[in-house]
């Protein structure tokens, strides 16, 4: 399992031009899964994003979490994460998990950041999104479990 997790002053989600998903500021966190992961990865990620320190504090310090600075999470699926380029410039995605095994964990990984205390919002599974994001900082973390 692996998500990519970047810093965001808003992001807003469409499919088909409508607004599905938006938050204020937070984490935009793109959600790979691949053969074989566990529920057990996802609350590994899960406790590990909810607790990411990527915040500035008051002096600056890149020391507090999305909860705490009162931030919101946009979780989007992201199959491409596990996309391999090794062996030509089509990716290949051999490695990604099918839909039946991952949106279940995707929708495992919503429930466990929201049981952290923290607003969650969602893509749509298996669509195709537009996203506008504004990064912050830039700031973006790959984390893999």
């Amino acid at each position: 399992m692996k998500v990519l997790v970047q810093r965001v002053k808003r992001t807003r989600l469409f499919v088909d031009g409508t607004l599905v998903s938006e938050i204020p500021f937070g984490l935009a966190v793109y959600f790979g899964v691949k053969e074989g992961d566990t529920p057990a990865q996802a609350e590994a990620i899960a406790k590990r994003v909810a607790s990411l320190r990527v915040f500035e504090d008051q002096n600056g310090k890149m020391n507090l979490s999305v909860k705490e600075v009162g931030g919101e999470i946009l979780l989007i699926s992201q199959f491409t994460l596990y996309g391999d380029c090794s062996r030509g410039n089509r990716p290949s995605f051999t490695q990604a998990a099918r839909p039946e095994i991952a949106e279940p964990l995707y929708r495992y990984e919503a429930e466990l950041l929201s049981s952290c205390g923290i607003p969650v919002k969602t893509g749509v599974f298996g669509a195709d999104m537009q996203i506008e994001q504004h990064n912050d900082g830039p700031v973006s973390v790959i984390y893999e479990v």
